[in-house]
């Protein structure tokens, strides 16, 4: 009888570890087939973290349906009882009815069956206070850097593509201005860009001035680039196993790799539990190798970014090209989880290694978990740009059509400093650029880290003004008054309403170059206003409607939509054409 219990016990015991190795060889795992010679690091992690992911990806979360209805309502708009969204557990999604526009690849609305709990959504977003009014007998002076970042409209986007308002923190209007080109004109001196400033009314608000200041960055053209020392750092960890992530990423440096020329060179290291070179330093012109490299890479594993990084910068040091364009560039949803992960570790890492004249791009990709916070503040430090590729056009407008901008710096540490004439404007108000603001004394401190301009790019700031005896129904702060100090506006006979200061340096320089400009105001008329005047404001209206802000006037989506018609202009790309359909989106969304 024992005997023939321990042969049954002893039978149990082999078909449980029989099951244990058919699960242990059906788990997911971190798997890189390697285009080179060189060992590759491998994960030293199983991806017990693919399968939420991907259950993550396969929605895109944007607010409640509750939250929203409530903006809707503080916005004078209707909500429709009937109108679930498709990032709440009982969203029953339809498409919105929008002009054909071919400037736009369309993603498909969610189902009801692919939705998942707000409670799921790992997006992050770094929390936005937006600039008030300043009186100008208070604080003369407004500084700030610039900044040529696009993810905030691309994402923007994305929410609106699936029927979704976005997260208030994700609108960045000054992102939203700059994603778009303006007619300014080309440098004419020896100096890298050029500058266009105008005044008319402010639409949202006709008893105040708005202020529009243009940069327009050198063009070259791609054979005058300079030789490129490239290194992709690509996150193949398991958090970009989606269609949306690691096969799009995939396409988009196809497109950049058929850009590149026999004088530029390429190095691939990726990362998920561990960093490693899958393709050394390789010419451009060989691109059979450097596409079979990125066409080999799986996603699998955690998150190692800071050993990438640090990889990343070391390749691009050790292979530098004097006088070249020697950049990183960052592809990942930044779900930094294993090693140097904290915001303000990655942050004091980058600083560390952009001394070393090695700039950054960095790609976000993805839905469900982007940490656009952290890819946003490790760009911003690290002499960089930040953008948002939700389909292969956006890729191709980036990585293509904007190449020069995307990879090239022509003006490192740009800075703008607005003196206000205290006699012609009693307050102001910039608009955006809320974490690119710095201390006045900053803008003449050289070792203050500012925005980067690249080849091309344009870049635009936006100020509201209330000129001195205009009413107002704006609340302005106020101060008792001082006892030392005049407090009387000053009685100069100037016509000017405020001065300009930019400083700049080349991109290997350590010293800012000085301009200055100052504006009168001609009294022009909105209706007589410049397309780059007017569709530059609708674009920071319909930004103030999404975040329901409390400087948003008289500002609508049906102002906005009429301001982007008028000054649709030449739209040789379609993405003016785009803006409207995504303003007739969002006003359909709130029409439910």
């Amino acid at each position: 009888m024992n005997k023939l219990l321990r042969l049954f016990l002893l039978s149990g015991m082999v078909a449980i570890l029989a099951q244990l190795t058919t699960a242990c060889h059906n788990q997911p795992s971190a798997k890189l087939e390697d285009s080179s010679s060189l060992p590759v690091a491998k994960d030293v992690e199983g991806d017990q973290r693919q399968r939420q992911s991907e259950l993550m990806e396969s929605a895109q979360v944007g607010r409640s349906a509750d939250s929203v209805n409530q903006n809707f309502r503080n916005r004078g708009l209707t909500p429709r009882a009937s109108m679930p969204l498709s990032g709440s557990p009982n969203a029953a999604s339809k498409p919105v009815p929008r002009r054909s526009v071919t400037a736009a690849k369309r993603m498909p609305l969610l189902t009801a069956e692919h939705a998942i709990p707000e409670a799921s959504n790992r997006e992050n977003y770094s929390p936005i206070d937006e600039n008030a009014f300043q009186r100008v007998k208070h604080n003369p002076l407004s500084t700030f850097a610039i900044d040529v970042d696009t993810a905030s409209y691309s994402n923007l986007r994305r929410f609106l593509n699936n029927g979704q308002l976005p997260p208030t923190n994700a609108i960045r209007i000054e992102e939203l201005i700059n994603y778009f080109n303006y007619d300014y004109p080309e440098p004419e001196s020896d100096r890298p860009f050029s500058i266009t400033t105008e005044i008319s009314q402010a639409p949202w608000n006709p008893t105040h001035k708005l202020v529009h200041i243009g940069i327009q960055g050198e063009k070259m053209a791609i054979e005058d680039l300079p030789p490129s020392n490239l290194v992709f750092l690509l996150d193949v960890s398991g958090s970009m196993n989606s269609p949306n992530k690691l096969p799009l990423l995939k396409d988009a440096f196809r497109m950049l790799v058929n850009e590149l020329r026999e004088e530029d060179q390429v190095s691939i290291v990726v990362y998920a539990g561990a960093a490693g070179v899958v393709l050394p330093p390789t010419p451009g012109n060989e691109k059979d190798k450097i596409l079979t490299a990125i066409e080999n890479l799986n996603a699998g594993g955690s998150t190692a970014g800071g050993a990438g990084i640090k990889l990343a910068y070391k390749l691009a040091q050790d292979n530098f090209i004097k006088s070249g364009n020697n950049r990183v560039i960052l592809a990942t949803d930044g779900d930094f989880n294993v090693g140097v992960s904290s915001d303000s570790e990655l942050v004091k890492l980058i600083e560390q290694k952009r001394k070393k004249g090695v700039f950054l791009t960095v790609l976000g990709f993805g839905t469900g978990n982007l940490q656009d916070s952290k890819m946003e503040k490790i760009a911003n430090k690290g002499n960089g740009n930040y953008a948002y590729l939700d389909n292969e056009l956006e890729a191709k407008k980036v990585l293509v059509n904007e190449i020069g901008a995307t990879l090239l710096t022509i003006a490192k540490d740009v800075k703008i400093q607005v003196e206000f004439n205290p006699a012609k404007v009693q307050a102001y108000r910039l608009i955006g650029y809320e974490n690119r603001r710095l201390k006045d004394e900053d803008f003449n401190d050289d070792t203050k880290d500012a925005g980067e301009l690249g080849a091309g790019h344009t870049v635009t700031a936006l100020y509201e003004i209330i000129p001195v005896g205009a009413k107002t129904n704006v609340k302005l702060p106020d101060i008792d008054p001082l006892k030392y100090q005049s407090n009387a506006a000053s009685t100069t006979n100037s016509k000017e309403l405020m001065q300009v200061k930019l400083r700049y340096k080349e991109p290997d320089g350590n010293t800012s170059q000085l301009l200055t400009y100052p504006l009168v105001d001609k009294a022009v008329k909105l209706e007589d206003a410049s397309d780059n005047f007017k569709f530059s404001a609708a674009v920071a209206s319909f930004g103030m409607v999404l975040r329901d802000s409390p400087y948003k006037g008289k500002a609508s989506f049906d102002q906005a939509l009429q301001l982007a018609k008028e000054s649709e202009g030449v739209d040789l790309e379609g993405y003016r054409a785009e803006f409207i359909d995504l303003v007739e989106s969002a006003e359909e969304i709130g029409d439910r």
